[in-house]
């Protein structure tokens, strides 16, 4: 008879959490962001208010943004005159909308994850999904789960309104149930579209416009696993270590909530300030018992807030540009998905890796970090 200590044993893996595959997909509907104030304006019969389209406008110049996909098209709008308008009931017509599309986006990715792991999808054992774009029961997992076939017995966890840290936190939790759970293959997909959080505009609640100029529409699915059958597995990334802190006194910094006219966003000001202030802590905690202290010795996956964030973070920690060079690239193509965003440029970065003939799909360097932040202030 084997000992529990023994039993135990024998479920874990050997090695550390690996990323093996990485697909992401986005609505076909693509937003030009020089145009997008002329027809939001539009869109939400809001043209008499010249002054506030004028701020528009400076913030999506600001936003170094170039492009943004959206589900929402004018067709769309225009059946759903409620969710153009700043606040009116409109709860039930956004979540038709998400309930249907946030699982089917996350479809495409997952596929194209599945596509390049090379393994049959029998063998997912895990499924982590997360999404801030409305809420449902059964949820995203489930459906995603019958939109693909998974085995009934998959393991599912549904992880809702975590918002722009959650990719962060989908890598922790497959990393746990990776290094756990011997032979475990973790799917884990972030879906989020702008459809709970589109409105009107309002002189009242400036930070509202903010998302307006700054959100798009964006799913990735990521492959877990270790010990990586090397004939048929590719590693792309090793996950080593995964943390989460609060920023002090941070409270109301970031917060929303979901009401009847969809979902009500609040963004402070001094958010970049208060992420740079605090990032520093963060890596001596993580990089010390590694005896890394040279942060641009690192390739650098941060989410791209705002081209604020990115700034303060570079000039905190005196980072070469190159370092944010993907994070802004992802962001001036995609603007801000929220919990996707680390992921598409985890994505972005092992393709332009592989692509130079570097040495690792870090551009070329051995140690990395991947951070995001959101509501909380959650790093």
């Amino acid at each position: 008879m084997v000992t529990v200590e023994e039993y135990r044993k024998a479920q874990r893996a050997k090695g550390p959490a690996t990323v093996m595959a990485i697909g992401t997909s986005t609505p076909f509907n693509c937003v030009d962001q020089s145009t997008y104030p002329d027809y939001y304006f539009r869109i939400t019969n809001s043209e008499h208010k010249t002054e506030l389209k004028e701020k528009f406008k400076r913030m999506c110049d600001k936003s170094m943004i170039k492009k943004r996909y959206m589900h929402l098209t004018e067709e769309i709008l225009k059946k759903n005159p409620n969710m153009c308008a700043y606040m009116s009931p409109s709860l039930d017509a956004r979540q038709d909308i998400a309930i249907v599309e946030v699982p089917k986006l996350g479809k495409e990715a997952a596929q194209k994850a599945i596509k390049e792991w090379g393994q049959p999808k029998s063998k997912i054992t895990h499924l982590v999904f997360c999404t801030s774009s409305g809420v449902d029961m059964p949820g995203c997992d489930y459906q995603l789960a019958k939109l693909l076939g998974l085995c009934p017995s998959v393991k599912r966890l549904m992880i809702y309104q975590q918002d722009c840290y959650a990719g962060g936190t989908l890598l922790r939790l497959a990393k746990d149930m990776a290094e756990n759970n011997k032979g475990a293959r973790v799917l884990v997909v972030s879906s989020e579209i702008t459809v709970v959080k589109f409105r009107g505009p309002s002189e009242s609640h400036i930070d509202n416009l903010l998302g307006q100029a700054l959100f798009g529409d964006g799913v990735a699915a990521v492959i877990i696993g270790s010990d990586p059958n090397l004939g048929v597995e590719r590693p792309l990334f090793k996950l080593v270590s995964a943390a989460q802190t609060l920023v002090p006194d941070s409270e109301g910094a970031i917060y929303g909530h979901l009401r009847e006219v969809g979902h009500i966003f609040h963004l402070l000001k001094d958010v970049p300030g208060l992420i740079s202030k605090n990032i520093e802590k963060s890596l001596l905690d993580a990089f010390q018992p590694l005896g890394i202290s040279d942060w641009n010795s690192l390739f650098w996956i941060t989410h791209p807030g705002g081209p604020a964030m990115l700034d303060q973070v570079e000039l905190k920690l005196g980072l070469k540009p190159e370092k944010l060079r993907v994070s802004r690239e992802v962001l001036s193509n995609y603007g801000n998905m929220s919990s996707a965003c680390v992921l598409f440029i985890l994505d972005e970065m092992r393709k332009a890796s592989t692509k130079e003939g570097l040495g690792t799909t870090g551009e070329g360097l051995e140690w990395g970090v991947l951070f995001g932040f959101g509501p909380g202030l959650t790093i």
